[in-house]
């Protein structure tokens, strides 16, 4: 990167994750309100209808924030877990999962995955969730990782996403509900709903909005295979 670039998500800085990891912040990388953000995700989860013998793929799952309440959810071995940093998803399993819980997520499910590629990971996921995830990437990445989570969900399968809704047309900052400033050029990104939903029709996907109210503001969007 140039000196002076800012970086186009804050977790594409240099040395982001070492800095962080090495100042005991594992709970912090993933944008804090641990236990309240977790929450929020397992309401949207139970209000989609994931049951225990449910299998799970949590994208960016960071120090599993979802992940220590959705393990001991599910039946062993369904869930799985993504994220551009391997080490953030080890110390958030060292961290956050009693020895119990560990035994129910073995370490090979959770997969070093930066580009959204989702290597080596089964076809037959009921459930997807990409919270806070996408509100801090560049929006041509999502058409690209929805194109290949495709592949890897059932026919009845859903994506839980969220995002930062702007209107139609709008420019520039956005003061969204929960007081969070959103951008259209930099980090958190907002978009408007037709975009979304472009993106979902492009890559085989419709997508429902739900009106629950998520932290700082987010909208839950589900998209489901078309």
């Amino acid at each position: 990167m140039a000196p002076g670039t800012r970086p186009t998500s804050p977790y594409l800085a240099s040395g982001f994750y070492d800095r962080a990891l090495a100042a005991g912040r594992h709970r912090d990388i993933v944008g804090g309100r641990w236990d309240e953000t977790a929450r929020a995700q397992m309401a949207c989860l139970s209000a989609e209808g994931m049951q225990p013998q449910h299998r799970l793929l949590d994208i960016g799952c960071g120090a599993l924030r979802l992940g220590h309440k959705a393990v001991a959810l599910l039946d062993p071995g369904h869930y799985w877990g993504t994220d551009a940093s391997l080490a953030l998803m080890r110390r958030g399993w060292e961290a956050e999962l009693s020895p119990d819980l560990q035994s129910r997520l073995p370490l090979p499910q959770l997969v070093e995955d930066a580009g959204f590629a989702f290597p080596g990971l089964p076809a037959d996921f009921d459930f997807a969730i990409a919270f806070g995830v996408f509100t801090h990437l560049p929006a041509a990445m999502l058409r690209p990782a929805l194109t290949n989570l495709r592949h890897h969900l059932r026919s009845q399968g859903k994506l839980l996403l969220t995002v930062f809704l702007c209107p139609e047309g709008h420019a520039g900052r956005l003061a969204q509900p929960d007081g969070v400033v959103t951008h259209s050029d930099r980090p958190p990104w907002h978009r408007p709903a037709s975009a979304i939903a472009e993106d979902a029709a492009v890559t085989g996907f419709s997508c429902a909005w739900r009106d629950r109210q998520l932290p700082r503001g987010q909208r839950l969007c589900v998209l489901s295979l078309a």
